[in-house]
């Protein structure tokens, strides 16, 4: 479906709180702060969040099913990755969490390979450099630190700057609130700013760190913390996905030119739970997730490209078969996942294996085919 410029229908947003194209109500309309991208595909941005919805819905009922160990909720902040995704070069580098499936699927990777992590079958399962998406990052903040190293490499590679849109390269760093919390994370912020990298921290901040809420963690919004660093914070509505998507495409703009860092808060909920293996019950009060849920991301899109006569049924009916073939791919996919080889930790720890540890894969070896149980007196 060829791109069409979005029409805005309402006068401009206030110039405080996070900066919002889209209103809950599916109304578009203007930001002072920030401009709205020219040429949008509204109905391949919708497309996107419907499907990675259904794969995160897919993903917790195989989960369930105890095909999985654990899944990551992504339920309320769809807009947040895929609007964040869209604004990507196809040179930039992506250093996610372990809940960035939207941006994952955007970036192409076949969403099974994410199960694979999940399952225990994999430690990642895909190439990085392939989809330009780094691997899952299970340590909290500690992909804040992968990404500025690789910034750093940027710079030496002297792939900034230059004014050529193929070649000029930035890095999105995405975190939750919770990282801002952890050392890494601040010892990243601090790296990119005194060295001025083209690196883009994206702090979806879903108001819980586990059960921890956003109060107990710092006396200022996330967007205002990138201020004793050095450089801009950027809050937007993290359910507006043009928000988001305009608000990267700008930092990752200044980052390629060489103006360094911009951290961007997008503020936003998460739906369920923190994992499958939690009980947000225990310490979130419904009527807080009633509220974020009359916000719901592809809610309002969906509203407005009814009302603006964009799409037609036909064009929401299939998007429902592609959920559809996407849960079958998910299902099938998921129990096809081979056993990891007894031999893949060991062989997948160093680039050319030592010799102790190629003895102790021998004597690894020659203790599974002797047949005896894990923890029996030898």
């Amino acid at each position: 479906m060829p791109r069409k410029q979005a029409k805005t229908t309402e006068g401009a947003q206030p110039a405080d709180g996070p900066i919002q194209f889209l209103s809950p109500e599916g109304v578009l309309g203007p930001d002072s702060r920030l401009e709205l991208p020219s040429a949008i595909d509204l109905p391949a941005l919708y497309r996107d969040m419907a499907l990675v919805r259904r794969l995160d819905s897919e993903a917790i009922a195989l989960q369930r099913q105890g095909e999985l160990g654990l899944w990551p909720s992504l339920r309320g902040q769809e807009a947040a990755q895929v609007g964040a995704a869209y604004a990507l070069a196809e040179q930039d580098m992506v250093f996610p969490t372990y809940r960035e499936h939207g941006v994952a699927w955007c970036r192409g990777l076949d969403p099974v390979s994410l199960l694979g992590l999940f399952r225990g079958s994999t430690l990642g399962g895909w190439n990085p450099y392939e989809r330009r998406f780094n691997l899952y990052t299970l340590v909290i903040g500690a992909q804040t630190l992968h990404g500025v190293g690789y910034a750093m490499g940027l710079v030496r590679d002297d792939v900034i700057g230059s004014g050529d849109d193929t070649r000029d390269t930035a890095v999105l760093v995405f975190l939750g609130d919770g990282a801002l919390s952890e050392g890494e994370t601040n010892e990243a912020f601090l790296w990119a700013a005194v060295q001025n990298l083209p690196v883009v921290f994206f702090c979806q901040n879903n108001q819980w760190a586990i059960s921890a809420p956003y109060s107990v963690q710092s006396r200022v919004p996330v967007a205002q913390r990138a201020a004793g660093f050095g450089f801009p914070g950027v809050p937007v509505d993290g359910n507006d996905v043009l928000a988001c998507l305009a608000a990267t495409r700008a930092a990752l703009a200044r980052a390629r030119s060489g103006s360094g860092p911009t951290l961007i808060e997008a503020v936003t909920y998460r739906i369920n739970a923190h994992t499958t293996a939690d009980d947000a019950t225990r310490y979130r009060p419904s009527a807080e997730t009633d509220e974020w849920m009359a916000k719901d991301p592809l809610e309002r899109l969906r509203l407005h490209l009814t009302a603006s006569g964009e799409v037609d049924e036909e064009y929401f009916a299939d998007i429902e078969r592609r959920e559809q073939e996407l849960a079958v791919h998910l299902r099938a996919g998921c129990r096809s996942l081979p056993a990891p080889d007894n031999a893949s930790p060991f062989e997948n720890t160093y680039t050319d294996m030592p010799a102790e540890l190629r003895r102790q894969l021998a004597e690894h070896a020659e203790f599974l085919a002797s047949g005896q149980e894990i923890g029996a007196t030898r």
